[in-house]
C-alpha cells in the first residue's frame, strides 16, 4: 500500500503558499489591469511561477556547487551563459508559460471539445492504474511514475526528430551551439522549437488525462534533471547508476562536437544520447553511448575553417542573435 502521508503533506503545504502568493500579489495585480475575467488562468500560472521559484533555489543551493566542485571546463560568465540565464528565466518564471495560456491551450482545448462531440475521447491512465491495482488506496506515486516514463518516451523521439529534420534541427541547432554548458543551458532553445515541443507534450497530456498538478510536478522534476544533466560538473553515475538516470558525463556526449549530434558522416544529422531522463531508450533504440569522455562540446561548422569567411559559422552570442539566426537557417538564409 503506498504511503499516502509521504505526499499530502507536501501537496498541502505548496497549496498554502500558492494561494497565498496568489491572494497577496497576483489577484490585486490582475484587478488593477483589468484582467479578472483571467484570474482561473492566473491561478494555475501563479502555480507555476512558484514551481519555478522553487527549481531556481535548488538549482542555486544544489546544482551550482557541485559545478563549482569539479568543474569540467574554466571559464567566466560570458554573453553565452547570460544568454541562458535569460532563457532559463524566461520558462522558470512562467512567462513562457503564459503565453502558452493564450495560444496552444485554446487550440488544445478546441481539438478536443470537437473530438468528445464525435465520441472521441482520450484515455484516463489513472483509472487504468486503479483497474491494474486494485489494492492500492491512493495511486498518485504510482501515476507519477507512469507519467515520467510516458512523457520521457515522448521526449526521446521528439529529440530524434530534432536531430533528424533538417528545418527542425535548424531551430535545435540554438541549443547545440552553446560552447560553455552549464546548468542554465537547458531552456536554451529556439522559442520557435519550444513552441513545437510543447504542443506535443501538452497534445499527449490531454490525451492520456494527465491531471494539472501531475502535470506540474513531472514537468519540474524533468527540467530539475535536465539542469543536472547540462551542468558544468565532472561528475558520473557509475556503470549501473548512468543507465538508469541521464547524468552530466551522458548527456554531455551528447553535446559534444562531432560525436553526440553527427551521423556517420561528418555534417550529417543523427547522432547519440537523445534520451532526456532514462537512457533505456538509447539503449532500446540503439542510440546509448557510455564512453566516459568529457569532450568539448558545440558544433562542428563553429569551429574555424567552416562558414562563408572560413571563421566559423555564427550562431549568435545573445538572446535576439540567436532567435533571429535560427530563423534565417529554417528558411536557408544562414
Amino acid at each position: 500500500m503506498i504511503d499516502e502521508t509521504l505526499i499530502t503533506p507536501l501537496t498541502d503545504a505548496f497549496g498554502r503558499v500558492q494561494q497565498s502568493l496568489f491572494e497577496n500579489a497576483v489577484q490585486p495585480a490582475m484587478f488593477a489591469l483589468g484582467m479578472g475575467n483571467l484570474l482561473e488562468d492566473a491561478y494555475a500560472a501563479t502555480g507555476w511561477l512558484l514551481v519555478g521559484l522553487i527549481q531556481l533555489a535548488l538549482m542555486l543551493c544544489l546544482i551550482a556547487p557541485l559545478q563549482r566542485w569539479r568543474p569540467v571546463e574554466y571559464f567566466g560568465f560570458d554573453k553565452g551563459v547570460r544568454a541562458d540565464v535569460i532563457y532559463t528565466l524566461l520558462h522558470r518564471l512562467g512567462i513562457f508559460r503564459v503565453a502558452m495560456f493564450f495560444s496552444i491551450d485554446p487550440l488544445l482545448d478546441t481539438l478536443f471539445g470537437q473530438a468528445r462531440v464525435h465520441g472521441v475521447d482520450g484515455i484516463q491512465l489513472d483509472a487504468l492504474i486503479a483497474s491494474w491495482s486494485p489494492g492500492l488506496t491512493d495511486t498518485a506515486w504510482a501515476s507519477f511514475a507512469l507519467y515520467l516514463v510516458v512523457f520521457d518516451l515522448v521526449d526521446y523521439w521528439i529529440h530524434r526528430g530534432q536531430h533528424r529534420v533538417n528545418g527542425w534541427w535548424a531551430l535545435h541547432a540554438v541549443h547545440h551551439s552553446q560552447r560553455h554548458m552549464t546548468m542554465w543551458s537547458d531552456n536554451r532553445n529556439h522559442l520557435l522549437d519550444d513552441i513545437i515541443r510543447d504542443l506535443i507534450i501538452a497534445f499527449t497530456a490531454r490525451a492520456i488525462g494527465v491531471p494539472p498538478g501531475q502535470f506540474v510536478a513531472v514537468v519540474a522534476v524533468t527540467q530539475l534533471i535536465e539542469n543536472l544533466s547540462h551542468a558544468n560538473a565532472r561528475l558520473n553515475f557509475g556503470w549501473l547508476g548512468e543507465r538508469l538516470l541521464v547524468g552530466p558525463r551522458f548527456h554531455r556526449l551528447h553535446h559534444s562536437i562531432g560525436l553526440g549530434h553527427e551521423g556517420d558522416k561528418p555534417g550529417s544529422l543523427g547522432g547519440c544520447n537523445f534520451a532526456v531522463l532514462f537512457p533505456v531508450w538509447d539503449v532500446l533504440f540503439g542510440t546509448a553511448r557510455f564512453d566516459g569522455r568529457f569532450e568539448p562540446t558545440g558544433i562542428r561548422d563553429q569551429l574555424p575553417g567552416h562558414g562563408p569567411m572560413q571563421t566559423g559559422r555564427d550562431y549568435g552570442e545573445g538572446f535576439w542573435a540567436q532567435q533571429w539566426l535560427g530563423l534565417k537557417r529554417l528558411i536557408g538564409q544562414a
